[in-house]
């Protein structure tokens, strides 16, 4: 019957609805029941066996509650922060793999706010340097974004370096070294082998086995002058032109590079 098939692929219809629907829904509650990375980085600072690395502490810096961006493609403005909301220490810390940004109050050392460093989360303004945008994070997961500026730009310097030797650190450790697959060659010393060393002698010896005879950096005249070793042999100095003779150092040291 006609109808009955109708009813038969309507009905078949909304059991798969039915069963995407119970499957986004226990997806959505996996998300939700997962930790976020601020949580995660909260539980490891309680793991005291966990090897904690501070890149940078800046003793104070200013927060600020972002106002709307007129356009996105334009960027951040820090000219446009009015609204002061907090003043504290910043810290780029690493726990194990993770990085985070943490603005920790002078006075108590209470952690404010947690900003997990991914893609994404730090945004620098178009008017300044010293001006940065953070996603701060809580434990739940939910976040915002915040102002940050710097009294002095050394102090953004040192931030941003901070980031980016993390970064690249990280990076490099993610990359895998290649063993060496090139033939080898054994260059050890056989029984029964001999090394021969010349020394060559210097030019008008007397052919005597004295140190005369090995150049003037092995001799024990090696802290006189090449004018006055030559002298002291019964010959002329060529200039330190001869073979097996050391050239006199040079005037003109290297000068001293500014700090």
């Amino acid at each position: 019957c006609p109808q009955q098939k109708t009813l038969y692929i309507r009905t078949e219809q909304h059991i798969n609805n039915l069963i995407i629907f119970i499957l986004l829904v226990e997806s959505l509650k996996r998300e939700m029941s997962k930790d976020s990375d601020t949580a995660l980085f909260l539980k490891s600072m309680e793991d005291h066996d966990l090897i904690e690395r501070v890149r940078v502490t800046i003793q104070n810096a200013h927060v600020f509650k972002l106002p709307p961006r007129q356009t996105v493609s334009v960027g951040w403005r820090g000219a446009d922060w009015k609204d002061k909301v907090w003043q504290g220490t910043v810290k780029v810390v690493e726990r194990g793999d993770m990085t985070a940004v943490l603005l920790v109050d002078r006075t108590k050392g209470s952690i404010f706010a947690v900003c997990p460093v991914r893609e994404g989360s730090i945004d620098r303004c178009v008017d300044s340097s010293r001006y940065f945008v953070l996603r701060i994070e809580n434990a739940t997961g939910r976040h915002m974004f915040i102002g940050v500026a710097f009294n002095e730009r050394n102090d953004a310097f040192d931030f941003n370096t901070a980031l980016e030797d993390s970064r690249r650190e990280k990076e490099a450790e993610l990359m895998p070294v290649k063993p060496f697959s090139g033939p080898t060659k054994d260059y050890s010393i056989k029984e029964g082998e001999k090394i021969r060393v010349n020394i060559p002698k210097l030019a008008g010896g007397s052919g005597n086995d004295d140190d005369s005879d090995f150049p003037l950096a092995f001799s024990n005249t090696a802290s006189l002058s090449p004018t006055s070793a030559a002298k002291k042999n019964g010959r002329k100095s060529s200039g330190g032109s001869k073979k097996g003779l050391l050239l006199a150092p040079s005037a003109k040291d290297t000068p001293r590079r500014a700090r």
